[in-house]
C-alpha cells in the first residue's frame, strides 16, 4: 500500500472478457467525483489479439464524452493539466479467461481447500484441485495438470511439524505432468509452495528445471490456523511479472499503469471488504460477468470469494441452462415458452455475446437466466465459505463467538445484512425493481436485508484505485457508485397462502406511521425513499422468524431506496405451484407488486 498521493485526475480501465470500460475520476472543489465513463469491445482475441486496441478505443470514447484530451498519438497524456491529460492510470483485467490456476494439496477438504480459498481470494479462476485423496487415478491427475496449461500452480499440504512424504507425492504429480504455460513461449509455469516448511527443499529438488518454484509461509501451519495472506500476495506479484507480460498487449498496459494492475475479482473483493468494514455488517457481493459469476462474502470479519467459471451471461450461458435445466429458467418467465425456443435463444447469445435484448420478452429471458446463474454460483460459494475442516471439536468460548463450527457454512439465511450487486445484467437493469428481484430471488436471504446496486459498474475501478488512493475510492463509492435499492423483510418459514406472518409498523422521523401485514405467498411494497430512514417494528406470529428468532418481535432502523421497503412473504425457499398456469399467475402478481415490468406485458403473460 502506498501513501496517499496528491492526484486530481485519475483514469481507470477494466478489461473484461467482453467489454473494456474506462472511467475518469477527478477532484473538484475538494471532493472526488465521477467525471465520465465509456466502453468498447475487448480486443484480446483473434484477429486483433492486442488488448490495448480496446483500451484505446474506450479511452477515445471517454474523450468524446468528457471533452478532455487523454491520448496523444496513442499514448497517455500526463501529467494532468487544465483540460488534458491524467495524473494517474490504474487498471483491472479479467480478459482472456483471467488468471487461471491449478491448486494442489494433500487432503481435499483441508490443505487443498485452504489453497483454493487463497487462490480465489487473489482473483484467480481455479481450473482444478488435485489432492492425494482425489478419486481419480494418479495417471488421470497427471494428465489433467498437463492439459490445463495453467498460468500458475499453488501447491500446499502438511502442517509445519507434519510429515513430508505426502507433500512430496503431490510435488511428484506436478513434476510428472511437466506443465506448460497457457500463452506458450520460453517461460516456465510458476509454482508457489505454501506447505510444510520441512518439505521445502524436497519440493525444490523434485521440480527443479521443470517449473519456477517460489516459497511462501504455510497456508495451514497448524490444523487450527489458516494463513492465506502470504500466498495471495505472491500470486498477485507473479501475476504481474510472469502472466500479464505474456498476454497480447498487456506489457503496454502494465507500462501505462506502472504495475498498478489487478485481476478484476480481487479489486471487487477489496471493495466488498471495505463496505463490510464501513457498515460493520455481514455482506454478500455479486459480480455477474459474461464468462463467470463471482460471489464475495464477509461474515464475522472473514472474507470468502468463489468464482463459477462456467456460469456467465454470454460466453458460458449454455452452461447455466445445462446445469439448472430449462424448467428452472422457465419458472421465472411470466409467459409461456417452449424449451426449443429457449435453447435457440440461449445458443444465439453464446454465438453473439455482445448482443443486448431487443424486446421486452428477451429482457425477461435474460433476467430469468441471470437468476439461475446467480443461484447456482451462490450454492457453489456455500461449499467453500465454511469453517476450517479437520479442526478438533473442543472449542473455547471465544471460538464459539468468533468462528463457525468445523466444516459448517459461515453464511446462513438470516445473517446476511447487506447485498451489493454488480455486473452488466444487474447494473444495467432498466428498472431498480428488476435489479432487486434478480438479487432477492436468487439469493433468498431471510430476516432483514438491505440491497445496494453498483449502478455505474465502478467496483473494479474503485478496488484498484483503493490500492493507491483509498480515500478517493471510498468517497466515490458512496457518491457515484452505490445506489440503495431498498430493504427487504422476509420471514424464514414455509407459509400457507394468505397466512398472516407478521404485522409491520414503520415510524418515520417526522412522526408519520405506516402499517401493513406480511402475508404468506405475497410480495408488498411500502414507500421509503432513498436515504430515508425509519424505525420498523415487526411482530411475527408464533413460530415465524423475521430475524430475531421464532415469534420474537424485532425493532430496527431501516433504510429506504428506489424500490422502498419490501415485505416478502413467499417463504424460504421460494416455491411455485405444480400447475404451470397457477405458477405463472403467481409470478405475475409478484412482478406487478414491485412494478418490475410494464403492466400491459404482465397482464398478457398472466392470462
Amino acid at each position: 500500500m502506498r501513501g496517499e498521493p496528491q492526484h486530481e485526475i485519475v483514469l481507470a480501465t477494466d478489461v473484461g472478457s467482453t467489454t473494456t470500460k474506462a472511467v475518469l475520476l477527478e477532484m473538484s472543489d475538494g471532493e472526488w467525483r465521477l467525471a465520465g465513463q465509456a466502453q468498447a469491445p475487448t480486443t484480446v482475441e483473434s484477429p486483433t489479439e492486442d488488448v490495448m486496441i480496446g483500451v484505446r478505443n474506450a479511452i477515445r470514447r471517454l474523450e468524446q464524452a468528457t471533452g478532455r484530451e487523454l491520448l496523444d498519438g496513442g499514448e497517455l497524456v500526463r501529467p494532468g493539466q487544465r483540460d488534458r491529460g491524467v495524473d494517474l492510470f490504474v487498471s483491472t483485467s479479467s480478459a482472456g479467461g483471467g488468471l487461471q490456476m491449478a491448486v494442489a494439496g494433500v487432503v481435499r477438504t483441508m490443505s487443498a481447500e485452504s489453497a483454493e480459498r487463497a487462490a480465489l481470494g487473489a482473483g484467480a479462476i481455479v481450473a482444478d484441485v488435485i489432492s492425494i485423496d482425489d478419486a481419480r487415478l494418479i495417471v488421470e491427475r497427471i494428465r489433467r495438470v498437463r492439459e490445463l496449461r495453467p498460468d500458475m500452480i499453488l501447491l500446499s499440504g502438511g502442517t509445519d511439524e507434519g510429515g513430508v512424504s505426502q507433500v512430496a507425492a503431490v510435488a511428484e504429480y506436478i513434476a510428472a505432468a511437466k506443465p506448460t504455460p497457457r500463452f506458450g513461449g520460453t517461460r516456465r509455469v510458476p509454482v508457489i509452495f505454501a506447505g510444510n516448511r520441512r518439505a521445502r527443499e524436497y519440493v525444490r529438488d523434485v521440480l527443479e528445471g521443470l517449473v519456477d518454484v517460489y516459497v511462501v509461509d504455510n497456508i495451514r501451519p497448524t490444523l487450527e490456523e489458516e494463513n492465506l495472506a502470504p500466498a495471495r500476495a505472491e500470486i498477485h506479484r507473479l501475476y504481474l511479472e510472469h502472466v500479464m507480460v505474456q498476454a497480447p498487449g498487456y506489457p503496454d498496459l502494465l507500462r501505462w499503469a506502472e504495475q498498478v494492475v489487478e485481476p478484476t475479482p480481487r479489486a471487487v473483493g477489496r471493495m466488498v471488504e471495505l463496505l463490510a468494514r464501513d457498515r460493520e455488517a455481514n455482506v454478500v457481493g455479486l459480480d455477474v460477468g459474461g464468462a463467470t459469476t463471482d460471489v464475495f462474502s464477509v461474515t464475522g470479519g472473514r472474507f470468502f470469494r468463489t468464482v463459477s467459471a462456467n456460469l456467465g451471461m454470454s460466453y458460458s450461458m449454455a452452461n447455466v441452462m445445462a446445469e439448472s435445466g430449462p424448467a428452472a429458467v422457465l419458472r421465472w418467465l411470466p409467459f409461456d415458452l417452449e424449451d426449443k425456443v429457449l435453447s435457440n435463444w440461449n445458443a444465439n447469445k453464446m454465438i453473439r455475446p455482445t448482443t443486448l435484448p431487443q424486446t421486452l420478452d428477451e429482457l425477461m429471458l435474460e433476467h430469468a437466466m441471470a437468476r439461475e446463474a446467480i443461484r447456482l454460483s451462490y450454492e457453489h460459494h456455500h461449499t467453500l465459505a465454511r469453517g476450517l475442516k479437520g479442526v478438533a471439536c473442543r472449542r473455547t468460548l471465544d471460538d464459539v463467538l468468533i468462528q463457525p463450527p468445523p466444516g459448517r457454512p459461515v453464511i446462513t439465511p438470516t445473517n446476511v445484512d447487506l447485498v451489493i450487486g454488480s455486473g452488466g445484467v444487474v447494473s444495467h437493469a432498466p428498472r431498480p425493481s428488476q435489479a432487486l428481484l434478480l438479487l432477492l430471488d436468487s439469493l433468498q436471504p431471510a430476516g432483514i436485508t438491505t440491497f445496494l446496486l453498483d449502478s455505474g459498474f465502478l467496483l473494479p475501478h474503485l478496488g484498484v484505485l483503493a490500492l493507491v488512493h483509498p480515500a478517493a475510492a471510498t468517497d466515490i463509492l458512496w457518491r457515484d457508485c452505490v445506489v440503495a435499492l431498498g430493504t427487504v423483510v422476509a420471514p424464514l418459514c414455509r407459509p400457507r397462502d394468505g397466512q398472516l406472518l407478521a404485522r409491520v409498523r414503520v415510524t418515520l422521523p417526522a412522526g408519520g406511521v405506516r402499517e401493513d401485514r406480511l402475508v404468506g405467498g405475497r410480495l408488498a411494497r411500502m414507500d421509503l425513499g432513498p436515504g430515508e430512514r425509519a424505525v420498523m417494528e415487526a411482530i411475527p406470529v408464533r413460530g415465524v422468524d423475521v430475524g430475531a428468532g421464532p415469534g420474537r418481535r424485532i425493532l430496527r432502523e431501516v433504510v429506504g431506496g428506489r424500490v422502498g421497503l419490501v415485505l416478502d412473504g413467499r417463504g424460504r425457499p421460494i416455491r411455485f405451484p405444480a400447475d404451470p398456469y397457477a405458477a405463472r399467475s403467481r409470478l405475475v402478481k409478484w412482478l406487478a407488486a414491485l412494478d418490475a415490468y410494464p403492466a400491459a406485458s404482465l397482464a398478457e403473460g398472466g392470462r
